[in-house]
């Protein structure tokens, strides 16, 4: 299962230390005030009330609304990229190859767009646009050349290196590509063209880290249509490029697609981001930064040296986020690693079987994503039992939507993955293969969804612990110690059941530690609770899979060719009803709350 955040395009990561600092001089400084005039939405907080004003709170539910929209615009388009890798290609020994050169990406996307690079430069962003503001205050004393704008200087100061940087290592994964493969995947028997494929998704290394350093830049000037706009770019790009090259190229095409779509992640955001550089270089006005011109010790003195105090604190706080990040994405890598070495198309079906169980965990986390910030805020003003509150109810409600889904996907799973996928090259046998997968992998959703709402409250503090990498580490260490055995007396199943039981183990550890260090929840309590909703997905599932097979044999027996729209529709709809039904009789946490709510919106809408 891959590390990305549900939310493509929007960073719910706390500001560090350098934007708290920022965030003070905002409120404190004259420049705030003027903030309204220049069309900032962050006009009119009081300081040190952390009320919010009527403005903002509009233009942040604006900007979630856009966000929401674009993302769920962009998770649509990859899906149905998904289906065309399936339709053009099918799962066989050339896609096991790209899968196998798409790890790069994946790794890419999740440390240079959602997770470290967020983390290292909104927070230096955030403190650059605040001196900007405080200069730009007039005073009485005589204005005078001072240095050059933050904003651009920062700029300057950060992005040719990191492209370097990047470039380098992008140029070193292209010369390395036939060792890279062979530590990825050692025994995949299609070397050829997963070199081919890795050598081009390996620039976006480079592509990614652009696109990651553009939006940390956009969202600190509370920018957000074009980072969350991102990833509809990136796989629109390679559905264009995969139907207009596979005949010639053939899965090379998808790689090509990969490496177009990385570039149009840049290109989507640059326009906005050149727009929000300042014309001049340099800026002779206002008396704070005079002062600070003259007197170097007070406030900071010029940009250079706010990009190194940004880069020190963000690296420090980086460290545990993205060992972190490696541990979780190291079960993919895990994964088509043992995978290589069974029959082709093993990493294939383990990769169809991702993509669609993972979307009730995607659909789970959109709720803490959302209620993220509150959490933050609670805790960084001491309210101890707002977030424990915040917190507990955000573990229901993803336990809900994440539990739901799971028994969807594990009583429908033969048919989901026929009407999303068997067309063209994906046959029958691979449909029965998925499935199969699927069903098992669907085990650890819940695990799943629990480690991404348990590790955003401990990383709302200034300085993340290292705990959710010990974590995740002790889960990825069970996951390695059970797959491979398991791998090798049940196959690709092994390996879903190994990442099941893995993650479901840093789940649990996460939950006592967060109980324990951080926000003092009622651990047991919610453990009852989910394990309530539990027997409700339980008998949900059961119930389910009996109705979605009796509706797809008698689709079956007319002959029509609706059969597996009938068993999804049919065991849907089942799985809904046993699911609250049963819920509602064991007393499970929360539902009685939203049955009341939907109760209430269908009466006001008669």
């Amino acid at each position: 299962m891959t590390g990305t955040p549900p939310a493509a395009g929007t960073s719910s990561k706390p500001a560090t230390s350098p934007a708290a600092g920022a965030s003070a001089a905002a409120k404190t400084s004259p420049a705030a005030k003027t903030s309204a005039a220049d069309g900032e939405p962050g006009a009119g907080r009081s300081a040190g009330s952390g009320a919010q004003s009527p403005r903002l709170g509009r233009f942040l539910a604006r900007a979630a609304a856009v966000t929401a929209g674009l993302t769920a615009a962009g998770s649509l388009c990859g899906l149905l990229r998904d289906q065309a890798i399936a339709r053009l290609f099918g799962a066989d020994a050339g896609t096991d190859a790209f899968l196998v050169a798409w790890t790069v990406p994946e790794l890419a996307a999740t440390l240079l767009i959602e997770d470290a690079m967020a983390l290292v430069l909104v927070p230096a962003f955030s403190l650059a646009l605040s001196r900007r503001a405080a200069r730009q205050v007039p005073g009485p004393e005589a204005m005078e050349p001072v240095h050059a704008d933050p904003v651009r200087a920062l700029v300057a100061g950060t992005l040719p290196r990191l492209s370097l940087l990047l470039a380098c290592v992008a140029g070193f994964l292209v010369l390395t590509a036939p060792w890279a493969v062979q530590v990825l995947a050692p025994g995949l028997p299609d070397t050829g063209t997963a070199v081919d494929c890795l050598r081009l998704t390996a620039l976006t290394v480079l592509t990614f880290g652009l696109a990651g350093y553009f939006s940390a830049a956009l969202r600190a000037h509370r920018h957000f249509v074009a980072p969350a706009a991102i990833y509809l770019a990136y796989n629109a790009g390679i559905i264009a490029v995969m139907f207009a090259g596979h005949g010639l190229w053939g899965v090379r095409a998808a790689a090509l697609g990969v490496a177009v779509g990385g570039a149009l992640m840049v290109l989507i955001q640059l326009p906005a981001f050149l727009g929000r550089l300042p014309a001049d270089a340099k800026s002779r006005t206002g008396n704070r930064a005079g002062n600070r011109a003259r007197n170097p010790g007070r406030g900071g003195a010029g940009m250079p040296e706010a990009a190194r105090t940004g880069a020190f604190v963000g690296l420090g706080v980086l460290a545990p986020v993205v060992t972190f990040t490696v541990s979780r994405q190291s079960q993919v890598l895990f994964e088509r690693f043992v995978a290589s070495g069974l029959p082709s198309g093993a990493i294939s079906h383990l990769n169809y079987a991702q993509k669609v169980a993972q979307l009730p965990m995607v659909l789970s986390l959109m709720v803490c994503t959302v209620t993220f910030p509150v959490v933050a805020r609670a805790m960084a003003d001491g309210d101890a039992e707002a977030a424990r509150r915040r917190v507990e109810r955000d573990l229901t409600l993803a336990g809900i939507v994440v539990l739901l889904g799971a028994a969807y996907v594990i009583a429908c799973a033969p048919q989901l993955v026929a009407l999303l996928f068997e067309r063209g090259a994906f046959d029958g046998r691979d449909t029965a293969a998925t499935a199969a997968v699927m069903r098992v992998y669907a085990c650890g959703l819940l695990g799943h969804s629990m480690v991404g709402a348990l590790v955003r409250p401990f990383f709302s503090g200034r300085r993340p612990p290292w705990y959710p990498a010990a974590a995740m580490g002790a889960g990825l260490a069970v996951t390695v110690g059970a797959g491979a055995p398991a791998a090798a007396g049940w196959g690709v199943l092994g390996i879903a059941a190994a990442n099941a039981l893995g993650i479901t183990v840093s789940a649990a550890l996460l939950l006592h530690g967060l109980g324990a260090r951080v926000v003092a929840i009622d651990v047991p309590r919610v453990t009852a609770g989910l394990l309530r909703l539990l027997v409700a997905a339980g008998a949900a599932t059961a119930a389910g899979w009996a109705a979605a097979g009796w509706a797809a044999t008698g689709w079956a027996a007319t002959g029509s060719s609706h059969m597996p729209l009938a068993g999804a529709f049919v065991g849907g709809g089942v799985v809904l009803a046993v699911f609250v039904a049963v819920g509602l009789l064991v007393g499970a946490p929360e539902l009685p709350r939203l049955f009341a709510i939907v109760k209430r919106r269908i009466a006001h809408a008669r």
